[in-house]
Protein backbone atom coordinates (compact mmCIF):
# COMPACT_ATOMS: atom_id res chain seq x y z
CA UNK A 1 0.00 0.00 0.00
CA UNK A 2 1.58 3.28 -1.11
CA UNK A 3 1.26 6.64 0.67
CA UNK A 4 -1.82 7.73 -1.32
CA UNK A 5 -3.63 4.46 -0.62
CA UNK A 6 -2.85 4.79 3.08
CA UNK A 7 -4.20 8.34 3.06
CA UNK A 8 -7.43 7.26 1.37
CA UNK A 9 -7.78 4.24 3.68
CA UNK A 10 -7.29 6.43 6.76
CA UNK A 11 -9.48 9.42 5.88
CA UNK A 12 -11.86 8.24 3.16
CA UNK A 13 -12.59 4.62 3.98
CA UNK A 14 -15.88 3.72 2.30
CA UNK A 15 -16.53 0.71 4.55
CA UNK A 16 -16.07 2.78 7.72
CA UNK A 17 -18.20 5.60 6.30
CA UNK A 18 -21.11 3.30 5.45
CA UNK A 19 -20.92 1.65 8.87
CA UNK A 20 -20.91 4.83 10.98
CA UNK A 21 -22.85 7.26 8.78
CA UNK A 22 -26.17 6.81 10.64
CA UNK A 23 -24.42 7.38 13.96
CA UNK A 24 -22.79 10.63 12.85
CA UNK A 25 -26.00 11.76 11.15
CA UNK A 26 -27.71 11.61 14.56
CA UNK A 27 -25.11 14.09 15.76
CA UNK A 28 -26.03 16.41 12.88
CA UNK A 29 -29.58 16.82 14.16
CA UNK A 30 -28.33 17.45 17.69
CA UNK A 31 -25.99 20.14 16.34
CA UNK A 32 -28.75 21.82 14.33
CA UNK A 33 -31.27 21.83 17.20
CA UNK A 34 -28.69 22.99 19.76
CA UNK A 35 -27.49 25.67 17.35
CA UNK A 36 -30.99 27.02 16.83
CA UNK A 37 -31.58 27.10 20.59
CA UNK A 38 -28.30 28.96 21.19
CA UNK A 39 -28.94 31.49 18.43
CA UNK A 40 -32.52 32.30 19.48
CA UNK A 41 -31.64 32.48 23.18
CA UNK A 42 -28.50 34.54 22.69
CA UNK A 43 -29.94 37.10 20.29
CA UNK A 44 -33.24 37.57 22.15
CA UNK A 45 -31.53 37.89 25.54
CA UNK A 46 -28.91 40.25 24.10
CA UNK A 47 -31.59 42.52 22.69
CA UNK A 48 -33.51 42.49 25.98
CA UNK A 49 -30.38 43.38 27.95
CA UNK A 50 -29.50 46.21 25.58
CA UNK A 51 -33.07 47.50 25.81
CA UNK A 52 -32.91 47.45 29.61
CA UNK A 53 -29.72 49.53 29.51
CA UNK A 54 -31.63 52.31 27.75
CA UNK A 55 -33.59 52.87 30.97
CA UNK A 56 -30.42 54.34 32.48
CA UNK A 57 -30.97 52.75 35.88
CA UNK A 58 -27.63 52.20 37.57
CA UNK A 59 -28.80 49.20 39.63
CA UNK A 60 -29.73 47.45 36.37
CA UNK A 61 -26.88 48.62 34.16
CA UNK A 62 -24.04 47.58 36.47
CA UNK A 63 -25.04 43.86 36.63
CA UNK A 64 -25.62 43.85 32.86
CA UNK A 65 -22.20 45.34 32.17
CA UNK A 66 -20.55 42.88 34.57
CA UNK A 67 -22.32 39.94 32.92
CA UNK A 68 -21.33 41.11 29.46
CA UNK A 69 -17.69 41.75 30.36
CA UNK A 70 -17.27 38.42 32.15
CA UNK A 71 -18.86 36.26 29.48
CA UNK A 72 -17.02 38.06 26.69
CA UNK A 73 -13.71 37.54 28.47
CA UNK A 74 -14.02 33.89 29.50
CA UNK A 75 -13.26 31.10 27.00
CA UNK A 76 -16.49 29.22 26.15
CA UNK A 77 -14.92 25.91 27.15
CA UNK A 78 -14.14 27.24 30.62
CA UNK A 79 -17.77 28.32 31.06
CA UNK A 80 -19.03 24.93 29.90
CA UNK A 81 -16.75 23.02 32.26
CA UNK A 82 -17.47 25.25 35.26
CA UNK A 83 -21.23 24.85 34.84
CA UNK A 84 -21.08 21.13 34.08
CA UNK A 85 -18.70 20.16 36.90
CA UNK A 86 -19.37 23.01 39.33
CA UNK A 87 -23.15 23.10 39.69
CA UNK A 88 -23.43 19.46 40.92
CA UNK A 89 -21.41 20.55 43.96
CA UNK A 90 -24.33 22.74 45.00
CA UNK A 91 -26.95 20.15 44.16
CA UNK A 92 -27.80 21.33 40.62
CA UNK A 93 -27.34 18.63 37.99
CA UNK A 94 -28.12 19.58 34.40
CA UNK A 95 -28.03 17.43 31.25
CA UNK A 96 -24.92 18.02 29.18
CA UNK A 97 -26.96 19.37 26.26
CA UNK A 98 -28.65 21.91 28.53
CA UNK A 99 -25.25 22.98 29.87
CA UNK A 100 -23.99 23.52 26.33
CA UNK A 101 -27.11 25.52 25.44
CA UNK A 102 -26.91 27.73 28.55
CA UNK A 103 -23.16 28.31 28.21
CA UNK A 104 -23.08 29.28 24.54
CA UNK A 105 -26.41 31.09 24.80
CA UNK A 106 -24.96 33.26 27.57
CA UNK A 107 -21.80 33.97 25.55
CA UNK A 108 -23.82 34.95 22.50
CA UNK A 109 -26.14 37.07 24.68
CA UNK A 110 -23.12 38.98 26.02
CA UNK A 111 -21.76 39.74 22.56
CA UNK A 112 -25.23 40.44 21.15
CA UNK A 113 -25.93 42.93 23.93
CA UNK A 114 -22.83 44.92 23.04
CA UNK A 115 -23.67 44.85 19.34
CA UNK A 116 -27.27 45.97 19.92
CA UNK A 117 -26.16 48.59 22.44
CA UNK A 118 -23.71 50.00 19.91
CA UNK A 119 -26.54 50.14 17.40
CA UNK A 120 -28.86 51.88 19.86
CA UNK A 121 -26.25 54.49 20.82
CA UNK A 122 -25.52 55.09 17.12
CA UNK A 123 -29.07 56.32 16.52
CA UNK A 124 -29.02 60.13 16.70
CA UNK A 125 -30.56 61.50 19.95
CA UNK A 126 -32.85 63.63 17.83
CA UNK A 127 -34.73 60.46 16.87
CA UNK A 128 -35.69 59.98 20.53
CA UNK A 129 -36.81 63.58 20.94
CA UNK A 130 -38.75 63.64 17.68
CA UNK A 131 -40.62 60.43 18.56
CA UNK A 132 -41.39 61.60 22.11
CA UNK A 133 -42.63 64.95 20.80
CA UNK A 134 -45.33 63.12 18.84
CA UNK A 135 -46.73 61.73 22.10
CA UNK A 136 -45.09 58.31 21.95
CA UNK A 137 -44.04 56.83 25.29
CA UNK A 138 -40.54 55.64 26.09
CA UNK A 139 -41.33 52.00 25.29
CA UNK A 140 -43.08 52.89 22.04
CA UNK A 141 -40.16 55.06 20.96
CA UNK A 142 -37.69 52.29 21.70
CA UNK A 143 -39.71 49.56 20.01
CA UNK A 144 -41.00 51.39 16.94
CA UNK A 145 -38.29 53.96 16.23
CA UNK A 146 -34.94 53.13 17.84
CA UNK A 147 -34.71 49.32 17.76
CA UNK A 148 -35.52 48.96 14.02
CA UNK A 149 -32.62 51.29 13.22
CA UNK A 150 -30.33 49.64 15.79
CA UNK A 151 -31.06 46.16 14.44
CA UNK A 152 -30.23 47.30 10.91
CA UNK A 153 -26.87 48.58 12.12
CA UNK A 154 -26.25 45.46 14.19
CA UNK A 155 -26.92 42.82 11.53
CA UNK A 156 -23.46 42.68 9.88
CA UNK A 157 -21.36 42.29 13.07
CA UNK A 158 -24.00 40.15 14.74
CA UNK A 159 -24.14 37.54 11.97
CA UNK A 160 -20.37 37.03 12.09
CA UNK A 161 -20.35 36.76 15.87
CA UNK A 162 -23.28 34.33 15.83
CA UNK A 163 -21.53 31.98 13.40
CA UNK A 164 -18.30 32.16 15.40
CA UNK A 165 -20.01 31.25 18.67
CA UNK A 166 -22.28 28.52 17.30
CA UNK A 167 -19.24 26.74 15.87
CA UNK A 168 -18.26 26.21 19.50
CA UNK A 169 -21.00 23.59 19.67
CA UNK A 170 -18.15 21.20 18.93
CA UNK A 171 -16.94 21.86 22.49
CA UNK A 172 -19.95 19.84 23.65
CA UNK A 173 -17.94 16.69 22.97
CA UNK A 174 -15.90 17.55 26.09
CA UNK A 175 -18.95 16.93 28.28
CA UNK A 176 -20.49 14.07 26.34
CA UNK A 177 -22.93 15.88 24.06
CA UNK A 178 -23.59 13.65 21.08
CA UNK A 179 -23.27 16.38 18.46
CA UNK A 180 -21.33 15.88 15.22
CA UNK A 181 -17.84 15.91 16.70
CA UNK A 182 -18.85 13.81 19.71
CA UNK A 183 -20.34 11.13 17.49
CA UNK A 184 -17.34 11.29 15.16
CA UNK A 185 -14.95 10.80 18.09
CA UNK A 186 -16.95 7.83 19.30
CA UNK A 187 -16.89 6.31 15.82
CA UNK A 188 -13.16 7.01 15.60
CA UNK A 189 -12.55 5.11 18.85
CA UNK A 190 -14.60 2.12 17.67
CA UNK A 191 -13.18 1.97 14.14
CA UNK A 192 -9.57 3.07 14.79
CA UNK A 193 -9.89 5.04 11.58
CA UNK A 194 -10.04 8.80 10.93
CA UNK A 195 -12.81 8.60 8.33
CA UNK A 196 -15.50 9.57 10.89
CA UNK A 197 -13.63 12.82 11.53
CA UNK A 198 -13.62 13.54 7.80
CA UNK A 199 -17.37 12.90 7.75
CA UNK A 200 -17.84 15.21 10.72
CA UNK A 201 -15.83 17.95 9.04
CA UNK A 202 -17.94 17.56 5.90
CA UNK A 203 -21.15 17.94 7.90
CA UNK A 204 -19.85 21.05 9.67
CA UNK A 205 -19.12 22.59 6.26
CA UNK A 206 -22.59 21.53 5.10
CA UNK A 207 -24.19 23.26 8.09
CA UNK A 208 -22.11 26.44 8.33
CA UNK A 209 -21.22 27.21 4.71
CA UNK A 210 -24.80 28.37 3.89
CA UNK A 211 -24.78 30.50 7.05
CA UNK A 212 -21.51 32.14 6.01
CA UNK A 213 -22.88 32.88 2.55
CA UNK A 214 -26.07 34.27 4.08
CA UNK A 215 -24.05 36.47 6.44
CA UNK A 216 -22.16 37.95 3.49
CA UNK A 217 -25.42 38.71 1.73
CA UNK A 218 -26.77 40.37 4.87
CA UNK A 219 -23.59 42.41 5.27
CA UNK A 220 -23.88 43.58 1.70
CA UNK A 221 -27.58 44.36 2.12
CA UNK A 222 -27.21 46.28 5.39
CA UNK A 223 -23.75 47.79 5.06
CA UNK A 224 -23.27 51.46 5.82
CA UNK A 225 -24.82 53.49 3.06
CA UNK A 226 -26.81 50.51 1.77
CA UNK A 227 -30.47 50.76 0.77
Amino acid sequence: MDAWDRFVFTFFNADVASRYWPMILEGLWVTILAGLAVVVTGIVCGMLLASLRTLGIRAINIPIILFVDIFRALPPLAIILVIFFGLPNVGIVLPSLVVLWISLGAVLAAFSEEVFWAGITSVPPGQWMAARSTGMGFGQTLFYVILPQAVRLAIPPLTNRTISITKNLALGSAIGVNEILGQANSALSMSSNATPLTMGAFLYVLVFAPLIVASRLLERRYQWGGH
